[in-house]
């Protein structure tokens, strides 16, 4: 678990699959990162065990859910190994109550030096290229637009960023 002045940041769990099915139907996660399929609690705790819980076993690391200190979840943030991608993606998605309001650079920037600790090297990030909130938050991270990466699955090509840590 991490935390900052105002997060709390902790792997997530089955039990939050009422909180992903909620994030993951919410129009700018649709628009900005995709659909998942997920629409109900059995798709979002199948999500969360091929996912993040896989991937906290098979890496060390995952999407995590995003808290206030007084425990309302506004979002995710984590570090996800795509098959598409050299080094571990920096991720994070919200709901929009909780955007403009420095959580998500609060929430990713606790997420990098994170990575650090991990002795990750590099970090990337994709990123939709209509999506000039989030570009703005990578660059604010200290990440620089390297070349557009096609996303084999969806056949699209997205802006791409990258960190050395």
């Amino acid at each position: 678990m991490l935390t900052t002045e105002r997060l709390i940041i902790r792997p997530l769990t089955l039990d939050d699959a009422a909180f992903a099915l909620a994030l993951y139907n919410e129009p700018s996660f649709l628009q900005y990162i995709g659909d998942k399929g997920v629409r109900t609690l059995e798709d979002a705790r199948t999500n969360l065990e091929q996912g993040a819980l896989a991937s906290y076993q098979t890496y060390g690391f995952g999407m995590y859910k995003v808290l206030l200190q007084d425990g309302t979840a506004i979002g995710l943030c984590g570090l996800i190994q795509r098959d598409f991608l050299p080094v571990p993606d920096l991720g994070y998605a919200y709901f929009p109550q909780f955007t403009g309001q420095g959580y998500a650079l609060e929430a990713a920037q606790a997420v990098v030096a994170y990575a650090r600790t991990l002795q990750l090297t590099e970090l990337q990030a994709i990123v939709s290229p209509q999506n000039l909130a989030s570009k703005k938050l990578l660059e604010k991270v200290g990440m620089l637009p390297i070349a557009p990466v096609l996303v084999p699955h969806k056949n699209e090509w997205v802006d791409a960023y990258q960190l050395q840590l």
